[in-house]
């Protein structure tokens, strides 16, 4: 019989050495420290004063919208003043909006004629008109064709605001009115039969209107001139007997 026998103890496995260095390698990092997180914040509590009651929510007013501006008041007829410097003579005449009218080497084409809306702060009348340079064609020479002397608004109030630039004309605005209504239909009379219409034709172009120039004043005669006297006899002269 084999008798048991005590094992000799292991011996202890020593740890491997440490490779030798590498020539040209990073040098190892060291292991990283053992960090602790930091304790939670504590908030401080909330008071009973700073909390608002819930509510539920309240309800949205509709808005008015803004008021609009008050429309200017257009009109078809343009008052105007045209001064001839080199002569002082001077006219004050009307101009249908949309067709030209004529004054010495002048044409006046209106555009549009307004004035001010009552919540304006000024009682204007404002045009919008172009002024062409023409003179007048004489026979057997051919029409110049017409210059731009003047194209915008003028304003009645404020006549240097927006002045014409001519050297021997100038021009400005007066007013603006609405023209005469045409006559009246009297309302007894049978109504005419209803008539196919032709097709329409193309619009003509306006007439030029030509104004007639400015009367000038002769000069007045005196009436109460008396008659020359007669001349007198010579003295060789003697009377018949």
């Amino acid at each position: 019989m084999v008798s048991a026998q005590p094992t000799a103890p292991a011996a202890p496995v020593a740890d491997p050495a440490p490779a030798p260095p590498v020539a040209g390698a990073p040098p190892e990092e060291a292991p990283p420290a053992t960090v602790t997180a930091p304790a939670p914040a504590v908030a401080p509590p909330v008071k009973a004063e700073e909390v608002a009651p819930a509510a539920p929510p309240k309800e949205q007013v509709a808005e008015k919208p803004a008021a609009q501006p008050i429309r200017r008041a257009r009109y078809d007829v343009a008052v105007l003043q045209a001064l001839d410097k080199v002569t002082a003579e001077t006219l004050r005449f009307e101009a249908a909006v949309g067709r030209p009218v004529r004054w010495k080497g002048l044409v006046f084409t209106v555009r549009a004629c307004e004035r001010s809306a009552p919540d304006e702060a000024i009682d204007d009348a404002i045009v919008y008109l172009t002024i062409d340079s023409q003179p007048r064609p004489q026979p057997g020479r051919p029409t110049p064709a017409p210059k731009q002397a003047f194209k915008g608004w003028m304003f009645a109030s404020s006549p240097g605001l927006n002045p014409v630039e001519h050297a021997s004309y100038d021009a400005w605005v007066i007013s603006c009115r609405a023209s005469a209504p045409g006559p009246s239909v009297a309302s007894a009379a049978p109504a005419a039969p209803a008539v196919k219409a032709p097709p329409a034709a193309e619009p003509a172009a306006p007439k030029m209107l030509d104004l007639p120039p400015a009367k000038v004043a002769a000069p007045a005669v005196s009436t109460d001139a008396s008659p020359a006297p007669a001349p007198k006899a010579s003295g060789s002269e003697s009377p018949n007997p």
